[in-house]
């Protein structure tokens, strides 16, 4: 499996959140770099680092979409966890993880009108421009997923990404979800105490608040 794509991900990510473009107690410099290392290790030290079944973890490629003006989340209640995330799934074998995440936010949304959104000139002492490369990673997170059924606990490799609606559109819950519901950031920080969740939420945050400067 070709494990560059994912290591040129990680490397934009690098410099951009991972050198702590903001303040917030759920986001410091350190902690995002720790995660880096972890995940660099990981991808290098396993070659079926996109097999779902791959132990002990693997990656998976995760969608935060937002409404336009960066005021609204689209979350799931996930049917296995029955806690709210943003969307997303396994990479089954993909090493292109922004089309996994792509995939999973329409597959589990209904949506069809959705982009990437290209942020990453805005971000704080932050120079390069990356259009031209894949999309920039909103987040990375490792997290232990309890056994299920003949599936062990293992991790899960969290790549995520910011995915904008372009325009109102009917919403469908799918099978991988009990429901699915767009929230404001103050309801959105009432349904979840996950800090991954709250560190997404002060992202969105901040990016506005940067968009409404330039």
């Amino acid at each position: 499996m070709n494990r560059e794509p994912v290591l040129e991900l990680l490397s934009s990510y690098s410099q951009t959140w991972a050198k702590g473009c903001f303040d917030h107690e759920y986001f410091s410099t350190d902690l995002e770099q720790k995660k880096l290392t972890e995940f660099v290790s990981f991808t290098r030290e396993n070659e079926q680092c996109f097999d779902r079944h791959a132990l002990p973890g693997h990656y998976t490629g995760s969608a935060m979409v937002v409404s336009k003006d960066l005021r609204r989340v689209l979350l799931t209640l996930h049917r296995k966890l029955n806690i709210w995330l943003q969307l997303g799934g396994h990479a089954e074998g993909e090493h292109l993880l922004p089309e996994v995440a792509m995939k999973e936010a329409q597959e589990e949304s209904g949506l069809e009108k959705l982009r990437f959104l290209d942020y990453e000139s805005i971000l704080q002492d932050y120079q390069t421009h990356l259009s031209d490369m894949a999309p920039l990673p909103f987040d990375i997170d490792r997290h232990l997923i309890p056994a299920h059924k003949s599936e062990p606990v293992h991790y899960h490799y969290d790549v995520r990404f910011l995915i904008v609606a372009e325009e109102p559109e009917p919403i469908k819950v799918s099978d991988e979800s009990h429901d699915l519901r767009w929230f404001s950031l103050d309801e959105a920080r009432q349904k979840t105490s996950e800090e991954s969740m709250l560190r997404q939420f002060a992202k969105i945050d901040h990016l506005r608040d940067r968009l409404l400067t330039v």
